[in-house]
């Protein structure tokens, strides 16, 4: 828990994204969509009315500052407060300070970092003082609120969705860190337009990796003796040589991102179905996860229209294991062209999906007895296995009995569609039931 000398630390030493942090909505750069001219949010910490609010987004756009700028700018007590380091004891001590100010008039506004860090008895230690007006409660997360806030905590505040910040941004911050007397304005740096372009690119929208990014480059860059710096491209290359993918294996981008190969595999589009599969790689997922959603969508998505699929892609799963990264790269990229270019059907998905409603909501009928096993003589009194007829014994493998329960006996799970192999399965499977429908003889 501190107060607001944690926005104020600019000491020389620091590291340039700390020294450089906006004072000032005018100093802000990005997030135009909240803090332009007549946006909501940017009239309410100017006008200091600020409910409480959940800010959501990516690293490195904004989300501190942003509750800086608020520390600066209003009237009430202003707290910070982490979730990392902080528990249930810490958060009843602040907020009996809150009740105490609220009751001598006095707002506390309260900046939690990493909310979505809180477990649930957590959260709901703010619930109350939240609901009486005791504290404003300002948090910041990179994770989806829906998931990781209590529904109670959520309804009480505004969630304002932060983007990453786009190139042209970054290339703002970047020239200013290097004309702020905060940053590198009291040196000479000789920087192109091309290498702050690369450090822009590679940040991914992260601020805080560009200016991270900008310090090294110019620390290791050549000195002159008039005490100039030059940026080279060949020491640019040591600083820039892995991008920084946005990519938490545990997180919401991890599951955006593995249903962006699925919808892309499932649209028949092989090229986002690779560029998905890679970045997912690039951001050191499992290889083994990969090929085990393959091997899922092969039969939830292609079934029966081409039943290689499934072949395709548990190949793809063995190879994982036998080649490793980064070899395995290809073998999955194999296994994804081959899933995006089949032909699709959903109908085992949806025949799985009918059966466990039907299963879950109504009723649990017993096994018919004749399709039943009579290993005992008891069972075989009570007529278990009576009239159970042996497909084989039969021309065409084919019998009229009934398999499902009497209430479910004109239930249709299975419905094949047109697509791929799945019309002959459809062909026979129509004149299957036709034929087990009436009384004449026919060969299949």
């Amino acid at each position: 828990m501190e107060q607001m000398s944690l926005f104020d630390d600019r000491k020389v030493n620091a590291p340039l994204a700390s020294r450089l942090r906006p004072k000032t909505l005018e100093e802000f750069v990005g997030q135009e969509h909240l803090l332009g001219k007549g946006k909501m949010l940017r009239q309410l910490i100017e006008k200091d009315q600020i409910s409480s609010m959940i800010f959501w987004g990516p690293p490195g756009v904004g989300k501190t500052t942003l509750a800086s700028i608020i520390a600066g700018q209003t009237k009430a007590e202003f707290i910070n407060f982490s979730a990392v380091t902080s528990g249930i004891k810490e958060i009843k001590e602040v907020m009996a300070q809150a009740e105490n100010a609220r009751k001598m008039g006095i707002r506390t506004v309260m900046f939690v970092d990493e909310i979505h860090r809180f477990n649930k008895a957590q959260q709901d230690a703010f619930l109350p003082f939240v609901e009486k007006g005791s504290i404003l409660l300002i948090g910041a997360t990179t994770e989806n609120p829906s998931f990781e806030v209590n529904a109670a905590l959520l309804s009480r505040c505004k969630v304002f969705v932060l983007k990453a910040l786009t190139e042209e941004n970054l290339i703002q911050l970047l020239c200013n860190a290097l004309k702020a007397p905060a940053g590198f304005g009291g040196q000479k740096i000789h920087m192109t337009k091309e290498q702050l372009a690369a450090i822009a690119q590679v940040a991914n929208g992260d601020a805080r990796t560009a200016l991270n990014t900008l310090e090294m480059a110019v620390l290791n860059g050549e000195i002159a003796p008039d005490g100039s710096i030059t940026v080279t491209n060949e020491g640019m290359e040591q600083c820039i040589s892995r991008k920084s993918l946005l990519y938490d294996k545990n997180g919401e981008e991890h599951y955006n991102i593995i249903s962006a190969l699925h919808k892309s595999m499932r649209n028949s589009d092989p090229d986002a179905a690779i560029y998905w599969m890679q970045r997912m790689l690039e951001g050191g997922e499992n290889p083994l996860y990969i090929a085990r959603r393959l091997i899922r969508f092969a039969s939830e998505d292609i079934g029966m229209a081409d039943s290689g699929a499934l072949q395709v892609a548990v190949a793809a799963y063995q190879a994982c294991h036998f080649n490793g990264m980064p070899e395995c790269d290809v073998n999955l990229a194999h296994a994804v062209t081959y899933l995006s270019m089949a032909p699709k059907s959903n109908a085992l998905y949806v025949a799985c999906e009918e059966t466990k409603r039907d299963i879950r909501t109504g009723r649990t009928d017993p096994v018919p007895l004749w399709i039943c096993n009579a290993p005992t003589n008891l069972m075989k009194e009570l007529d278990y296995g009576k009239g159970y007829e042996y497909a084989h014994d039969y021309e065409n493998k084919l019998t009229r009995m009934q398999c499902l329960p009497e209430a479910l006996k004109e239930r249709k799970y299975y419905c094949p569609t047109e697509q791929g192999k799945e019309r002959e399965v459809k062909e026979r499977l129509e004149a299957i039931r036709e034929w087990k429908m009436g009384d004449e003889e026919q060969d299949f």
